[in-house]
């Protein structure tokens, strides 16, 4: 294994980010069976056999160092709702990113991605000590490019046919801005936690 970083599964109030196994297919393809999920994703999900494929790619990724990807099981609704990772990990430049992220619709407006990028970038900022974290996405995806916004994230630029022939938005954070970034985050939590009673 190329990087020597330590991952371990994450906790918050109302999410649980398991590190993926096999076991939790089924479970995925289940919770993906909305079209709005594929719909500025780069790639469609549509069998049990292609979600197999995904998994079993994600942890080869795994196994090669360049990924750590998750399960996010919602402790609320008591099952897994979607799936995100750390990738292109570089312990040699101290960065890494976040993505290949995707949830059910019925965890959208919720809590639940902002706590999902909380833990994700609270880990790497104050555990792996990495000065910076980037966040891609389409350009046609407004909805995540808001989201992204929204935790704080600098709009650097376009990154243009990158993967999929697609252009995408690369965003990023550094580690002199995390504390701004946290403080904003923990508010938002704090706003949703109270708004979902």
């Amino acid at each position: 294994m190329s990087n020597m970083y330590p991952f371990y599964g994450l906790e918050g109030r109302r999410v649980k980010l398991i590190p993926l196994e096999l076991a939790h297919t089924q479970a995925l393809y289940d919770c993906s069976r909305y079209p709005e999920v594929w719909e500025n994703y780069p790639t469609t999900i549509s069998t049990i056999e292609k979600m197999e494929q995904f998994v079993h790619n994600a942890l080869v990724s795994r196994e090669q160092g360049d990924q750590f990807p998750y399960v996010v099981f919602d402790k609320e609704l008591n099952k897994i709702v979607g799936t995100t990772r750390y990738l292109r990990i570089s312990e040699a430049n101290t960065n890494l990113n976040i993505g290949s992220t995707w949830y059910s619709p019925v965890v959208w407006r919720t809590s639940v991605n902002t706590e999902s990028k909380y833990l994700l970038l609270s880990y790497a900022f104050e555990n792996l000590h990495v000065n910076r974290v980037e966040i891609i996405t389409t350009t046609t995806n407004e909805r995540s490019q808001k989201a992204i916004e929204r935790l704080g994230a600098i709009r650097e630029g376009l990154l243009r046919m990158k993967y999929n022939n697609l252009d995408y938005v690369i965003y990023s954070i550094i580690d002199s801005e995390w504390s701004d970034v946290k403080g904003r985050l923990e508010r938002f939590l704090e706003d949703d936690y109270y708004s979902e009673r």
